[in-house]
């Protein structure tokens, strides 16, 4: 993993390169209409602050629990054993970046959501929240971790959030001969560059024009950049956003020219 410097390096990069975050200036029509009604819609949801305020007890929480860590690592601890309070400091998606997902959930209605990387729920909430009759399916290797998780769905009174447990390895082979084709998949677990490629061309196949896929923390070390610069390659993918700390892939077979944004969000 990089860095905390070379990340801020890295961002104010991104900063300079990127199109401006209110769409002036983007001559595709699709991504314009992504910047006003998605990047730039306020969201606004009942649970939003019963989210939060479960977020802050989790912040607050120094219980300990059994961690298996089969990701690329933590800035906080190797340990497996690791309180509540450091995993979500470490793995939580800000705010910001939940109610995104939550406003591109809301706004494009898939049937299907994946989430890889379930952590301690918050942003699974945020997913389900948004599509209340969406199949949500989440994805998290620790078991007592995700133990936590369902406790804070049934807080939640969210119903339609499918949990399962294990290595990624296995669930997503499982999860794909479940389902027809990919709505949205978030994919927040192992940044390491040889799985996410896997995860990427397991999820792929079974795409087609409506599917999006959300890669968490694309700059995030050398293996994330290299998997994402070869995600933007592949003969399937037409357009790509990069919003720094996420990466977003659609799959448009309408769209005959590849097209890549850098935009500031």
């Amino acid at each position: 993993m990089y860095s905390s410097l070379t990340l801020l390096k890295k961002y104010f990069q991104y900063l300079l390169k990127a199109s401006n975050g209110k769409g002036h200036g983007v001559h595709s029509p699709f991504v314009y209409t992504f910047i006003r009604e998605v990047l730039h819609k306020k969201a606004n949801h009942s649970l939003f602050q019963t989210i939060e305020n479960r977020r802050a007890q989790f912040l607050a929480n120094n219980s300990m629990i059994q961690v298996w860590d089969r990701g690329a690592g933590s800035r906080q601890t190797a340990s497996a054993q690791r309180s509540i309070r450091s995993i979500a400091k470490a793995a939580l998606k800000p705010k910001k970046y939940s109610q995104l997902l939550h406003k591109i959930i809301a706004y494009y209605q898939p049937d299907q959501i994946l989430e890889m990387g379930t952590s301690l729920g918050i942003t699974t909430c945020y997913l389900a929240a948004a599509n209340s009759k969406a199949n949500i399916v989440t994805m998290e290797g620790a078991p007592s971790v995700a133990e936590v998780a369902k406790e804070t769905f049934k807080e939640m009174g969210l119903p339609n959030i499918e949990v399962m447990e294990g290595d990624f390895e296995q669930s997503l082979p499982q999860y794909l001969t479940t389902i027809n084709s990919i709505g949205v998949a978030y994919i927040d677990g192992n940044h390491k560059y040889l799985p996410t490629i896997q995860y990427f061309e397991s999820l792929i196949k079974q795409s087609n024009d409506d599917s999006i896929l959300i890669f968490d923390d694309i700059h995030w070390s050398a293996e994330m950049e290299k998997a994402w610069e070869e995600i933007k390659k592949h003969e399937a993918v037409t357009l790509t956003i990069d919003l720094f700390f996420i990466g977003l892939v659609f799959v448009r077979k309408a769209q005959k020219e590849k097209e890549h944004f850098i935009i500031r969000y």
